[in-house]
């Protein structure tokens, strides 16, 4: 066993206690019919004809916005429609080159979500 010559000697060793950490419970999911952060995820519905004989089929569909996910667009659709969602699928539509005479641009890119909902529900676009 080695000895530290160069350690000074403490005469009054006094003890370090340590505090516990205090324990912060993270934030309890809030309820959310209370604050619906459907906007931050949804755009609005895609009306076309295409989206309109999809209703038939259970299926809606609507723009959103590009960051966000399968996750978090099932739980727009059932916060602010109070519905159950089956399944989400989404394509990111690319944009496009345009040319109007000389002028060169490009329109702009989306993503587009499909959403099919329990047999028997249904979500009424034209009130929102």
């Amino acid at each position: 066993m080695a000895i530290n010559l160069f350690k000074k000697q403490e005469e009054g060793k006094k003890e370090i206690v340590k505090e516990p950490k205090k324990v912060v419970a993270k934030t309890s999911r809030v309820d959310a019919e209370k604050t619906s952060e459907a906007w931050k995820v949804l755009k609005f519905p895609h009306v076309t004809e295409k989206a309109a004989a999809m209703v038939d089929d259970n299926f809606y569909v609507f723009q959103v916005f590009p960051q966000s996910n399968k996750v978090e667009i099932r739980k727009a659709i059932e916060t602010e429609y109070k519905v159950n969602v089956i399944d989400v699928k989404i394509v990111n539509i690319p944009r496009k080159k345009i040319q109007r005479g000389k002028i060169a641009g490009y329109r702009n890119g989306y993503k587009k979500a499909f959403i099919r909902l329990k047999e028997g529900q249904k979500i009424d676009i034209t009130a929102k």
